[in-house]
């Protein structure tokens, strides 16, 4: 069997983003219950296509999901190396990613076999050790820096995220990012040191419960 050329790679390689972009899309705005057939009409694909890239829902499901992830962690890297200090690009990581987190969340929720399945796999782990070393380091610095409150990990921000980023039940999706916003703000402005902070009780998930290295 010949080799794939060059432009059919990157025909391929170009199909395959456009099923995934039209996939968030269509689950962001209808949520689990797009067909399949829809998502190859946003994307400009024939079904055909589709299936050949992702057989079924789960492997769709999966596709989007490392999409996300391979972009949360760009968000954090790029916060780390752009901003002056470790406190603003923790702040910017928070605003930036919340989007693609959010989906993250939803996806666990709709999706639970398929999300077990998919922290099994190879890639989804190098980037969640991945994102959470950057996070890791960005703590560490905005600690020494006296910008971070001394008694928070990594693992507190992750799961602070997570938790405030599930969908509420008879929200609608424009009140729910108006929300997200705001209540993300709160979050920072209660992560930060200061004389007064209350202690907090011990922490019973760490870095280490969430994959980190």
């Amino acid at each position: 069997m010949k080799n794939e050329s060059p432009r059919l790679r990157a025909d391929a390689r170009q199909n395959r983003e456009q099923i995934i972009e039209a996939a968030r899309a269509l689950i962001a705005e209808r949520g689990v219950e797009v067909p399949m057939e829809e998502v190859a009409r946003r994307a400009g694909v024939g079904a055909a296509t589709l299936y050949r890239r992702f057989p079924d829902r789960d492997a769709l499901v999966r596709g989007v999901a490392l999409d996300g992830f391979d972009r949360v962690v760009a968000i954090a890297r790029d916060a780390e190396d752009e901003e002056p200090d470790a406190w603003r690009a923790l702040a910017r990581f928070v605003r930036r990613s919340a989007a693609e987190l959010r989906l993250a969340t939803w996806l666990s929720i709709w999706f639970t076999s398929t999300w077990e399945q998919l922290h099994a796999e190879p890639e989804e782990q190098r980037l969640r050790q991945a994102l959470l070393k950057i996070l890791d380091r960005l703590v560490r610095r905005a600690q020494a820096d006296g910008d971070l409150r001394p008694d928070v990990d990594a693992g507190d921000l992750t799961l602070m995220m997570a938790l405030l980023l599930r969908p509420l039940p008879g929200l609608r999706a424009e009140l729910t990012q108006r929300s997200v916003d705001r209540y993300l703000t709160l979050m920072l402005e209660g992560l930060r040191a200061g004389p007064d902070i209350q202690d907090l009780p011990p922490a019973e998930i760490g870095l280490v419960d969430l994959g980190g290295a």
